[in-house]
């Protein structure tokens, strides 16, 4: 029924209510024919997300916070000429590339990568505000297992940022046709991983009238009803008082702890070795 953003206007809008005023600051607006397929459909741009889906079970759940002192032990790897990534960019690939090793693919086995984007500035002109309604789309990057933990960070890197700038308007028009002709088909399950920013959503600020919330994102990782394919990035400050993001992963619980060891030798900067796994993997 609608992406992050507007449920983020709805939830403001009921808070707002809730406090004493008479109506939102900002109505909503229900206009889905913005978004409509063209007629006739045609898909013309490349839309690799989308397929099949498989169901996963036994699945272990676990939070990680990114503050600014891990941040910067993961900015070491950024090759000078991808200086400029934003948090998200660089926190994507990190993970990207640490679960795919956590759950030892095959070498020649293709894995994805998809960012959620929200496409609201894409458009010209822009979508009215207040729009209430989906207006976002699934880009992926495909490589093998191979080439992802064997390059180093830029290579995976550099895959996320071509997978973000995809999204165009007219990315978007043929998102929209492809969901006409080939009836509303699923994103890619197999051998992916989605990860959605609701650093800026504005869930922090959502007041009902007992202040500002401590929390605000999902539970748990995972997509609707697929764990394991999906993450979130949350705002979030730690006991410490330190502001950092919160990370959900769900992978089967021997794959959570290759990953966990993986991670920390990233943030720790010491090579990780498996005489047991299909390739040697360093810390980048």
């Amino acid at each position: 029924m609608s992406d992050a953003a507007s449920l983020v206007q709805f939830m403001m809008a009921v808070g707002e209510m809730a406090r004493g005023a008479h109506t939102p600051s900002i109505l909503p607006v229900w206009q889905r024919h913005l978004l409509n397929a063209r007629d006739p459909p045609r898909v013309t741009c490349e839309h690799r997300d989308h397929g099949t889906i498989i169901p996963l079970d036994d699945m272990a759940h676990r939070s990680f916070f990114f503050g600014p002192t891990k941040i910067s032990a993961l900015r070491r790897f950024v090759p000078c000429h991808l200086s400029q990534c934003s948090t998200f960019e660089l926190l994507t690939a990190c993970l990207w590339r640490c679960c795919t090793i956590a759950i030892q693919p095959d070498l020649d086995e293709k894995v994805r990568i998809i960012c959620i984007v929200n496409a609201r500035p894409k458009f010209d002109p822009p979508l009215p505000t207040g729009y209430y309604g989906n207006a976002f789309a699934f880009p992926m990057a495909v490589t093998t297992t191979g080439k992802l933990c064997e390059n180093p960070l830029g290579y995976a890197l550099e895959l996320v940022k071509k997978a973000k700038n995809d999204v165009t308007e007219e990315y978007m028009r043929s998102l929209a046709d492809l969901m006409v002709i080939r009836s509303r088909p699923h994103f890619t399950v197999v051998r992916s991983y989605v990860v959605s920013d609701l650093t800026r959503a504005g869930f922090r600020e959502v007041d009902f009238g007992w202040g500002m919330p401590a929390y605000g994102g999902p539970a748990k990782a995972g997509v609707g009803a697929i764990p394991g394919v999906g993450s979130f990035y949350i705002p979030f400050k730690n006991g410490l008082g330190e502001d950092g993001i919160v990370i959900s992963i769900c992978l089967l619980a021997p794959a959570m702890e290759r990953f966990v060891k993986e991670l920390d030798g990233l943030l720790k900067d010491q090579p990780v070795t498996n005489e047991n796994s299909k390739f040697i993997v360093s810390s980048l």
